[in-house]
């Protein structure tokens, strides 16, 4: 079954869109987890414990697992997401040539989608696209300030880059396996997506912390019903402010962005 199918009855399922986001920065790990062998990954198993009844998908970012215990924390993340049945899509941001390309979509054996960035064209993205049952998220317009610098840049033919990019992935969508990344933060470009393709799946990144828009996220990333909305640091640290237990603040986060979410569908 497909990455996209898969997630469709994942879903409905559990009436949720939410995908959490597991980004364990040392820096900022509570106290009950330090003297773990993997802190990070002890982090995780019980972030995943509190929310996984509302998490649609779990995304972890590459950046926090670059070093040899940190890929060993992801690699048990995964496997223990997996034991909820909860689907994991890595935000990793891949795009390169050749056999380097190649070796990156290797991970692909492990998890169940992934994020990619465009820039150096099809050919670089193909290892990837080749996986038909894994979900390929492409970079289109992201929520951070800086994305306007080059994704809003307007092209000859009039539309702007990012209209562009959402175009040429719809055409590479050869697998049905493709998705595009578009923030919360800039809703009228979210719009503007959403009518350039009107059947891919969107990643929605920048509700919560960033504080991107929820019913835009609603309105405009879902596709038949499929798309995610990802909150990391308003979910799993939302204990650092909570008065009860620092996981069951996590859970209670996460429970509140599906049901304000759920508001807009």
């Amino acid at each position: 079954m497909q990455f996209f199918d898969r997630l469709a009855e994942r879903i409905e399922r559990i009436d949720s869109v939410v995908s959490v986001g597991l980004d364990p920065d040392p820096q900022r790990l509570p106290d009950s987890v330090l003297d773990s062998d993997l802190p990070r990954w002890a982090f995780n198993r019980r972030i995943i414990d509190a929310t996984h009844e509302h998490a649609a998908c779990y995304k972890p970012n590459a950046a926090f697992y670059e070093d040899s215990d940190g890929w060993r924390a992801l690699r048990e993340t995964v496997a223990y997401a997996h034991g909820k049945d909860v689907p994991v899509l890595l935000d990793a941001k891949r795009g390169d040539i050749g056999n380097t390309a190649r070796q990156y979509a290797g991970i692909l054996d492990e998890l169940d989608a992934i994020t990619v960035n465009p820039y150096l064209g099809r050919d670089s993205l193909d290892p990837f696209l080749s996986r038909k049952e894994k979900g390929i998220f492409i970079l289109c317009r992201t929520s951070n300030a800086g994305g306007s610098d080059l994704q809003n840049l307007e092209l000859d033919s009039g539309e702007r880059l990012y209209e562009h990019v959402a175009k040429l992935a719809n055409s590479w969508n050869d697998n049905g396996n493709v998705g595009l990344v578009v923030g919360a933060t800039t809703p009228t470009e979210l719009e503007d997506v959403r009518t350039v393709v009107p059947d891919l799946p969107f990643l929605v990144p920048g509700v919560g912390a960033q504080g991107g828009d929820e019913r835009a996220a609603i309105e405009y990333g879902l596709a038949s019903g499929v798309g995610l909305v990802n909150s990391s640091r308003g979910i799993i640290f939302a204990g650092e402010t909570a008065r009860g237990d620092y996981f069951d603040a996590a859970g209670e986060a996460a429970k509140q962005l599906k049901n304000g979410l759920n508001r807009h569908r």
